[in-house]
């Protein structure tokens, strides 16, 4: 019997610019910059990984830059949202600073989210993006237990963020998303209006909310979120998944070799895009350190090229954009003392 997945893995979004991405993501929300490498589909188009401090799986946003594409939009089959876990009290800090920083920023109704408490704001491409008090992420997280936040960044260790929430999605088919949801071992958690929030059994990025709307069709670009990926234990389970989605006649890839990671990637009735993704580099080891890189103290500066890329780094180099990623130093003019606050 395969073991359900404990949550999310990473998101990946597609975005414009990767330099105001990179200060977006890894400066105005703090997270690091974990690795600067390509997609390994198209190696003449950056991949960038954020993360915690280690780029532990549950933590990780990843974004295709793509500064030439057409704007994207949201709609089915895919995802509206990101969510990134903030620790309780902490709404008022994150929306001084982003109203600091001049990003917009709206309360979430928590009416309407279960009791979720959050903000929701776009990053430079209009992808939606949530910071969602997580009541358990407090104490835990400060003194580890996988929600640890990135100390080294911007935001204040007190505000920062501890890693996904969750996600929610725009499926075409709500019920055959449910369906892959519950084989993956998510459960029925909630409902409101035309929400539908399933979480998985572990411990951190857990949620996966389903909305029941009428939306446009998504056109992939700039502002949409590509996949979110969920955790396995390791190559071999990866393989067992393989072949029960294919007994079920779900759209299938074959097993990847990520380098950081084996995944695969799933499309059942539903119409959303899921990768399966493991918690080991090796393919049949035990979780590994994390995706970040370690020979980095601060953000990823250099340009991670898998060895099969390696001759080619030249050529790969020359056609990617510059840019001088997120700088890295202690909290900046928004993280000043409430005290200390114009009135």
């Amino acid at each position: 019997m395969l073991s359900d997945t404990p949550g999310l893995h990473h998101v990946t979004g597609i975005v414009g610019d990767p330099e105001a991405h990179a200060a977006f993501y890894g400066g105005t929300l703090g997270l690091r910059l974990l690795r600067r490498t390509v997609n390994y589909e198209d190696r003449l188009q950056y991949h960038l990984y954020f993360g915690d401090a280690t780029g532990s799986p549950g933590s990780v946003f990843t974004a295709f830059p793509d500064p030439n594409a057409d704007p994207g939009r949201a709609g089915k089959p895919g995802y509206e949202a990101v969510a990134f876990a903030v620790p309780p009290d902490s709404l008022d800090y994150w929306r001084d600073r982003l109203a600091d920083l001049g990003v917009e920023a709206a309360p979430l109704d928590p009416d309407a989210r279960f009791g979720d408490r959050g903000l929701t704001l776009a990053d430079p491409s209009g992808t939606r993006v949530e910071l969602v008090e997580e009541p358990t992420g407090g104490d835990e997280a400060a003194e580890g237990g996988g929600r640890d936040p990135w100390t080294e960044g911007p935001v204040p260790t007190a505000h920062a963020i501890r890693g996904l929430y969750g996600v929610t999605a725009l499926p075409a088919d709500p019920y055959g998303t449910a369906s892959v949801l519950e084989t993956l071992g998510f459960e029925y958690a909630a409902e409101s209006g035309d929400r539908v929030r399933y979480r998985a059994p572990g411990d951190r990025a857990t949620v996966v909310d389903i909305l029941d709307r009428d939306a446009a069709y998504l056109r992939e670009g700039p502002g949409t979120l590509h996949h979110a990926a969920v955790r396995v234990a390791d190559r071999e389970t990866l393989l067992e998944w393989h072949s029960l989605f294919r007994e079920r006649g779900y759209d299938v890839s074959r097993v990847k070799d990520r380098h950081f990671f084996h995944s695969l990637y799933v499309r059942g009735p539903g119409g959303l895009l899921v990768e399966l993704a493991t918690e080991s580099s090796t393919p049949d080891g035990p979780p590994g350190p994390g995706l970040a890189d370690p020979e980095a103290t601060g953000h990823a500066a250099d340009l991670y090229l898998p060895p099969r890329f390696e001759d080619d780094r030249e050529l790969i180099e020359s056609q990617l954009p510059a840019f001088d990623g997120p700088e890295s130093g202690p909290p900046d003019a928004g993280d000043r003392d409430e005290s200390e606050r114009p009135r």
